[in-house]
C-alpha cells in the first residue's frame, strides 16, 4: 500500500482521539498545481498548550488493526474498516518531512493493538526512540501508552515521550465489562500510578540538580513531564455525576494534566448495545466548564452536581447553574470578598478576579473599573455589589433570573424551497425532533 493511502486511512482513524483537539479552523484546498500549502486530509491536528499556545502536531495511527472488540471503537476487531499499518520508519520519515517543511511541532501516535499489548508499545517505542536517538528530534512527542503493556515498556515510553497517556475509555467497570470486555479498570489506574511515580522522581531528580551548580542546566528531560487520559460520554448510562467524580479522582490521585471527554459518535454497523443517537455536543462543553471549575476555582463535584440531579444544565453553565441554587451567598461585595468567593461569582474569571485585588487595594471599584478589567456586566450585575452598584433584590430572588440568562427563544420555520427528502427526515419532522 503506498505511504499517502495509509496516511489516509491512520490519520483519519486518529480522529476519535480527543487528547490532540483540533482547532476548527477550515482546511485550505490547494489541489491542482496552482495552490501550495495544504495540509488538509494529512493527518495535523492543533492542541494548545496550558499558556494558549497553538501547536500544530502530526497526529496518526501507528495501525487500526486491533485485538480487541470494544464495541464503541470504529477500529474494533469486527469492524468492517480500511486496515493499514506503517513501519516505525514509516512514521519517523513523514514526522521528519512534516518538521522541515513547518507543517508540524511534534507528533501525536497512537495505536491499535496488534500481536500483544508487549509487542504494540515496543513498535510505538521505536518510533520515538529513532526520532530522539537517530535524528535527534527535539520536537514535541505525546505516546499513547497500552495499560496491559509491561511496566517497563511504559516507563521506556516515558523516557522519550514529552507527555504519555492512557485512556481510561469509560468512568466505571461494570461499563467497561459490557463494552470493552478486554479492558479493566484497575490494571488502567495501577499503570497510571506507576507513571506518576516516575514523573515525581524526575520532578525530585531535576529540582535537586538545579541546586547543583556543576550540573548543566540544559539537560534533557529524563521522563515524561505529564500524563492525561480521555473519557468516552454518552456511550454508556453514566451521568454527569459519575464522569466528574472519576475525573476528579484521576486529578487527586495520579496528578492528571487533563482529562478529555470525547462524545460518543455512531459508528457503522453499530452494536445493540450502543445508544443509537450521541449526546448533545453542549454536554461535551459544560462537562469541560465543570472541569475547569475543579482544576481551577475550588469547586468540588457535589457543589455542581448534587445528589438529586446529576446532569448538567445543558442551557446554562455550571458556575451559573450553582449559583442560582446558592442565592443565599449573593450579592457579593466585590471590594471586600476574598479570592476564593470571588472566583464563584458568575462571569468572572480567575485572570478578572486577580486584578480585582490588585486594583482594589487603591481605590474602591466601580462598574466603569470592572468594564476596563473586560468584565462582562450582564452575568454579573444580579451577583454584585460595588461602589456605584447595589442590585435589586427582587431580581436576584426572582423565579425568573434564570431566563435573564438565557437566549432569545428562536421561531422555526418550515422550509417549503427544502423539503425533507428523506423518509428519516420527514418523521423527524413529524415528530417534532428537528
Amino acid at each position: 500500500m503506498e505511504l499517502d493511502r495509509k496516511l489516509e486511512i491512520l490519520a483519519d482513524a486518529a480522529k476519535y482521539d480527543a487528547s490532540c483537539a483540533s482547532s476548527g479552523a477550515a482546511k485550505k484546498d490547494s489541489r491542482g498545481s496552482s495552490g501550495v500549502g495544504s495540509t488538509g486530509g494529512a493527518g495535523i491536528c492543533h492542541s494548545y498548550t496550558p499558556d494558549g499556545r497553538c501547536v500544530s502536531l502530526l497526529k496518526v495511527l501507528l495501525t487500526n488493526v486491533c485485538l480487541y472488540d470494544c464495541h464503541y471503537c470504529i477500529n474494533r476487531r469486527s469492524s468492517n474498516v480500511n486496515r493499514a499499518r506503517f513501519t516505525p520508519e514509516e512514521v519517523v520519515k513523514l514526522t521528519l518531512d512534516f518538521y522541515k517543511r513547518n507543517y508540524i511541532e511534534g507528533l501525536f501516535l497512537s495505536s491499535g493493538i496488534v500481536r500483544s499489548a508487549d509487542y504494540t508499545m515496543e513498535m510505538v517505542i521505536e518510533v520515538a526512540r529513532q526520532l530522539r536517538e537517530v535524528h535527534h528530534f527535539r520536537g514535541y512527542i505525546h505516546l499513547k501508552t497500552i495499560p496491559e503493556a509491561s511496566p517497563e515498556l511504559i516507563e521506556k515510553a516515558g523516557r522519550y515521550a514529552d507527555r504519555i497517556s492512557i485512556n481510561i475509555e469509560l468512568p466505571t467497570q461494570s461499563s467497561l465489562d459490557t463494552l470493552a470486555p478486554e479492558k479493566n479498570l484497575k490494571r488502567t489506574q495501577h499503570a497510571m500510578g506507576g507513571i506518576r511515580q516516575r514523573i515525581d522522581e524526575s520532578l525530585a531528580a531535576k529540582k535537586e540538580a538545579r541546586q547543583i551548580k556543576a550540573t548543566p542546566r540544559a539537560k534533557p528531560p529524563a521522563f515524561a513531564t505529564g500524563q492525561s487520559t480521555q473519557m468516552l460520554v454518552g456511550a454508556d448510562a453514566s451521568d454527569d455525576a459519575i464522569v466528574l467524580g472519576r475525573a476528579d479522582e484521576l486529578y487527586r490521585d495520579y496528578r492528571l494534566r487533563r482529562v478529555y471527554y470525547s462524545g460518543f459518535s455512531p459508528i457503522p454497523e453499530p452494536s445493540v448495545l450502543l445508544p443509537i443517537k450521541p449526546p448533545p455536543l453542549v454536554r461535551e462543553h459544560r462537562l469541560y466548564q465543570a472541569d475547569w471549575l475543579l482544576r481551577f476555582y475550588g469547586f468540588n463535584v457535589k457543589e455542581l452536581l448534587p445528589v438529586e440531579n446529576p446532569h448538567l444544565d445543558l442551557e446554562i453553565d455550571p458556575k451559573l447553574a450553582w449559583a442560582l441554587r446558592n442565592r443565599h451567598l449573593f450579592p457579593v461585595d466585590i471590594n471586600r470578598a476574598p479570592q476564593e468567593l470571588l472566583w464563584r461569582i458568575p462571569g468572572l474569571g480567575v485572570t478578572n478576579v486577580a486584578r480585582i485585588l490588585a486594583a482594589r487595594r487603591y481605590a474602591r471599584l466601580s462598574l466603569v473599573d470592572l468594564q476596563r478589567m473586560r468584565v462582562g456586566l450582564k452575568k454579573v450585575l444580579p451577583f454584585i455589589i460595588a461602589a456605584d452598584h447595589a442590585p435589586k433584590i427582587a431580581l436576584l430572588e426572582s423565579d425568573q433570573l434564570r431566563s435573564h440568562f438565557l437566549p432569545a427563544p428562536k421561531q422555526l420555520e418550515l422550509n417549503f424551497a427544502h423539503p425533507a427528502t428523506t423518509l428519516a427526515d420527514a418523521l423527524m419532522a413529524r415528530s417534532g425532533e428537528l
